[in-house]
């Protein structure tokens, strides 16, 4: 309870705006900020009720519209850069309009812009694993626009802004629609008939769970006079040795041993890109599947001695249940603000990861 009431007292009178608080990992921040006691704003183009119950202030607007994102940042001391266009369409045009408005909207209020990474950014040259200072030599379109995402974020620094990178491997979580784990692994709005294995045996990969993201934020942004005005930290969040942990853990969860398990079948997914954005953009990161990726997480250890963790199982179990492959469960159903946190184990003790956008 003091521990709860401690936290509040840190965001109590703090205004944040959430650009994307309608989707995965900007609902989650946006819980996490409001369970903070920050008040929380968030912008919309259309209206509706689902999220009302979230304590998010919603205002209507676009963040491609400059003026829109300045009205909602007015005061705010914190910009949560979590938005894409809708349905991946017109990625490489629209994208660096939006964060010029975050930008701007943070120069102007002297605030921090939070800004969930990904590992797009990184080519061969750096991998199996990657620290903070390692160089950004993408291999594809998406990763050159997230460098240079990365880049105006930096040189606003110095023009009145503050900057905190969280980078993590692919997402998961009970919201979050647009991902490996939910597009990709299992196919979504069906009852799962098979469960897809994108990489090659033996290969690792890392996943993020949602609310692990939020949580770990939160701490860091617990200790804001800590950080510095141009900080970024790499998560661990669930390292998949193998490739095979989190397919195991999909099967546990459902109940289902017999549930076959199909390799991906890359070259459907091109040809559905041809129509579909979501899948074109799924089809442009097989490279990430072929070989060892791993984020180091070392930097984050160091600063907050541990890195909150769901047990995967868990993790797996309540993402299912968002996603409506398994009927709600009570506590288990939701991650919100329920993650069993513990401490995360240090890099040589082989810890358990592309949230698309």
């Amino acid at each position: 309870m003091e521990a709860a009431m401690e936290r509040q007292a840190i965001g109590k009178g703090r205004t944040a705006l959430v650009l994307g608080a309608t989707g995965g990992i900007g609902g989650e921040m946006a819980r996490a900020l409001a369970a903070r006691g920050w008040t929380v704003r968030g912008l919309r183009r259309k209206p509706a009720d689902r999220l009302q119950r979230d304590r998010i202030q919603w205002m209507f607007g676009d963040a491609m519209n400059a003026a829109d994102v300045a009205t909602a940042a007015e005061g705010a001391a914190l910009i949560v850069h979590a938005v894409n266009p809708p349905g991946y369409r017109h990625w490489d045009r629209l994208v660096l309009p939006m964060l010029d408005n975050s930008i701007a909207a943070a120069r102007a209020n002297d605030a921090r812009i939070l800004l969930p990474g990904t590992v797009y950014n990184y080519g061969p040259d750096v991998f199996p694993l990657i620290p903070e200072t390692a160089a950004q030599n993408p291999l594809t379109r998406k990763g050159a626009i997230r460098v240079e995402m990365e880049r105006r974020l930096h040189r606003a620094v110095g023009q009145g802004a503050k900057l905190l990178i969280l980078r993590c491997g692919d997402f998961f979580g009970p919201q979050a629609g647009n991902s490996w784990f939910s597009q990709g692994l299992l196919t979504p709005g069906k009852p799962p008939t098979r469960i897809n294995q994108p990489g090659r045996p033996g290969i690792g990969h890392q996943w993020a769970y949602l609310p692990d993201v939020a949580e770990t934020a939160m701490r860091l942004l617990d200790r804001e006079a800590e950080l510095g005005d141009d900080a970024m930290f790499h998560m661990d969040g669930h390292w998949d040795a193998d490739g095979g942990r989190m397919v195991a853990a999909i099967v546990r969860a459902l109940g289902e041993p017999d549930l076959p398990v199909r390799r991906m079948p890359w070259w459907v997914l091109r040809l559905a890109g041809l129509a579909v954005p979501l899948f074109r953009e799924l089809s442009e990161m097989r490279y990430l599947w072929q070989e060892p990726v791993r984020l180091d997480n070392r930097r984050l250890l160091a600063f907050l001695g541990e890195e909150p963790h769901t047990p995967l199982d868990l993790a797996v179990r309540r993402t299912l249940a968002g996603l409506g492959h398994l009927p709600a469960q009570g506590e288990d159903s939701s991650g919100r603000n329920r993650a069993l946190f513990g401490g995360q184990r240090h890099q040589d003790q082989a810890p358990d990861q592309i949230g698309l956008g």
